[in-house]
């Protein structure tokens, strides 16, 4: 009964998710398409002391605009310490290229504390993480903004290898910045899709993604509909 309700609750996430569009029809809205390749391990491979600590690498490239325009890419890298098998805390730093069409280049840089907790349970994988950022948009004046993912990976009976996963995000802007908009609401992501494990350490995911942003004043709104392509290597 309750794997029942795990596979209704994801079928509803990936409905929903499909869905949004069409409850929107005054949005502007655009195609695209995300990649990335994220690599996780433990710092045991540099020296045998260092087996709790971990370090997190990882790229994107972003395009919009139909597929038609490369508008931003993404490079990440943090340091971390395993509380237990369950529990990391991170620190990191996160650089942004955008180039957005009929807007001016920003090299937006963040840094940011993070929190992941991993629950595994009978019905699936459960992820919690949250993020604090400091975005460096443009001179110095910096915009605080948390963010708030909740991720659930469900193995499929008939293959454990290829399982059903859904995950959101959820984004707010603190404090009001010139550059970084008014305070509030700023953007969320919900995905659903497909992820295929190769062995322990590599691990292909691919999916929709829907992303719901505000504007600096919250008075427009855009929504991108996302073909979204990640590859996961664990060392």
């Amino acid at each position: 009964m309750i794997k029942k309700i795990a596979l209704w609750a994801i079928a509803a996430a990936i409905l929903g998710a499909v869905s949004m569009p069409s409850m929107a029809d005054d949005l502007l809205q655009d195609a695209g398409s995300w990649m990335q390749v994220v690599g996780e391990g433990s710092l045991k491979i540099v020296d045998p002391k260092l087996e709790k600590g971990r370090v997190w690498l990882e790229g994107q490239s972003r395009f919009d605009d139909d597929w038609n325009h490369w508008y931003q890419g993404m490079v990440r890298a943090a340091v971390g310490y395993s509380l237990s098998d369950r529990a990391t805390i991170w620190a990191g730093y996160t650089w942004l290229p955008t180039q957005n069409v009929g807007k001016d280049y920003v090299s937006q840089q963040d840094v940011w504390p993070a929190f992941r907790y991993i629950l595994p349970t009978d019905i699936g994988t459960f992820s919690f993480r949250t993020m604090i950022e400091s975005n460096f948009i443009q001179g110095d004046d910096v915009r605080f903004r948390p963010r708030q993912m909740l991720r659930f990976m469900h193995p499929l009976e008939f293959e454990p290898r290829l399982s059903l996963i859904t995950w959101d995000e959820f984004f707010i802007r603190v404090n009001s910045t010139k550059f970084g908009g008014q305070a509030g609401f700023d953007q969320n992501r919900i995905f659903a899709g497909l992820g295929w494990s190769f062995d322990q350490s590599f691990r292909a995911e691919a999916g929709y993604l829907n992303q719901y942003l505000d504007d600096a004043t919250h008075t427009n709104n855009i929504m991108h509909h996302l073909i979204m392509g990640s590859m996961y290597i664990n060392f």
